[in-house]
């Protein structure tokens, strides 16, 4: 079994098994390849599509590409956000501190952006002194006595995700729905979390460009979580105009402060406290909507998702020490 005889199958449309998944990842991982050899792979996947199998088979492989971060080992049940992005989301900046002053303990893994859209990444860096080169051991630590952490997908955690990511933007493959789910579900392997929101975007501000594109990927979503024993919970959200009034990393991490201080657009509120309201039904007993959207509401109201956002950005800058 070799590359080329992989690439012949998926060619002819056949499906392919576990064990030719792992050595095209093991194999592409270690530079054993080319990136010929890859694109034209993710190519023929993208025109021919994958199997329920292969998807899985293409997540676990990828989280087990390198590190791994158990949250379990933490002793709390800790929720794991993500987004497909676009123009002008800063949702998560301002779920992550919301979440947080709730007492619900939360985590992301981010990448920076892709195409068109920024990452919560690049808009983080926008804040003079923020380091977001943490390690492992530092992002569980915030996570245990603050209730949340970021951190930048760098080293060796999942790095085969890390370059096919990078690989599908260069080869026009972003929007090939089965490696999107395995993409995403493979950075919530990594790091072992129980409880998992995707707000999945679609329109002309992200890559994902149809509703029907957004409602695939949900079903393949919840489908890898249900056979991996995952919560999972999917938002889709319309991104045909960007989210709030900023574009821009400065300008949408200002927005996103201003918001939390109580200066929330309606459509970006909207979101907010859309998703919010779905991370509460996922992780507590609260499972009406109306109910928890005055939960949402009210935290940012009374100044506490402010206060951790403060906190959620001191303890990651440079040469910080907390009294």
């Amino acid at each position: 079994m070799d590359i080329k005889t992989i690439i012949t199958r998926k060619r002819k449309g056949e499906e392919l098994t576990e064990d030719e998944i792992r050595l095209f990842i093991s194999k592409y991982t270690k530079g054993e390849i080319s990136e010929a050899q890859a694109g034209t792979l993710l190519t023929y996947i993208n025109e021919d599509g994958m199997t329920e199998n292969e998807i899985i088979s293409l997540a676990v492989a990828m989280a087990d590409s390198g590190d791994k971060i158990n949250l379990e080992n933490l002793g709390m049940d800790v929720v794991d956000k993500h987004s497909t992005g676009g123009v002008g989301d800063k949702v998560t900046l301002m779920l992550m501190p919301i979440i947080a002053a709730l007492d619900i303990p939360i985590a992301k893994i981010s990448n920076r952006g892709m195409g068109i859209a920024g990452g919560t990444i690049d808009k983080l860096e926008s804040i003079p002194g923020y380091n977001t080169e943490i390690s492992i051991e530092t992002f569980k630590e915030n996570i245990r006595e603050y209730g949340v952490g970021i951190l930048n997908q760098s080293g060796n955690l999942n790095p085969a995700e890390s370059k096919i990511y990078r690989l599908r933007n260069e080869i026009a493959c972003t929007d090939c729905i089965p490696i999107i789910a395995a993409s995403l579900m493979s950075i919530k392997l990594s790091t072992g979390s129980k409880n998992i929101v995707f707000e999945i975007t679609y329109g002309n501000g992200t890559y994902i460009k149809t509703k029907e594109q957004a409602k695939r990927l949900a079903k393949i979503l919840k489908m890898i979580g249900k056979k991996l024993n995952k919560g999972i919970t999917c938002i889709i959200t319309n991104m045909d105009e960007p989210l709030g009034y900023a574009i821009g990393h400065n300008l949408e991490m200002i927005e996103a402060i201003l918001a939390l201080k109580g200066k929330m657009c309606h459509d970006l509120g909207e979101v907010v406290v859309m998703m919010g309201s779905a991370i509460l039904a996922l992780t507590t007993e609260n499972r009406n909507l109306k109910t928890n959207e005055k939960i949402i509401k009210e935290v940012l109201r009374n100044g506490k998702a402010y206060e951790k956002f403060l906190q959620m950005i001191a303890v990651q800058r440079w040469q910080y020490k907390l009294c």
